[in-house]
């Protein structure tokens, strides 16, 4: 079963749900907007991708030019921040036991299935 953070307003969020579909796979599906993952499934996620919290950060969005553009903040800082703001989480997140990948490009997903 896989498990993915989505955005159904984001063209490359929406092609990769698709691809799962496609896939025959089972899925889970988590608006992250409206559901908003916790401090502790966030920091979960970060550890399954392999990344630092930083690195999940969409820096183009206004939210983050407005208020943490040039500011270091700590790993857990960077955490409470998607969490309050989940406009910043890079989207979409897929997950599949102990594995997660971004589906950046879509076709990504592909190593999950």
């Amino acid at each position: 079963m896989l498990k993915i953070f989505h955005n159904p307003r984001c063209t490359k969020s929406r092609e990769t749900l698709k691809i799962i579909e496609e896939s025959g796979e089972m899925v889970e599906v988590v608006e992250y907007l409206k559901t908003v993952p916790s401090e502790e499934e966030l920091t979960d996620l970060v550890k399954l991708l392999g990344i630092s919290p930083e690195e999940l950060v969409r820096k183009g969005e206004a939210i983050y030019k407005e208020e943490f553009k040039g500011k270091l903040l700590s790993d857990e800082e960077w955490i409470k921040a998607m969490v309050m703001h989940p406009k910043l989480i890079e989207r979409p997140i897929v997950v599949k036991g102990n594995k997660a990948i971004i589906g950046r490009p879509p076709e990504k997903v592909r190593e999950l299935i």
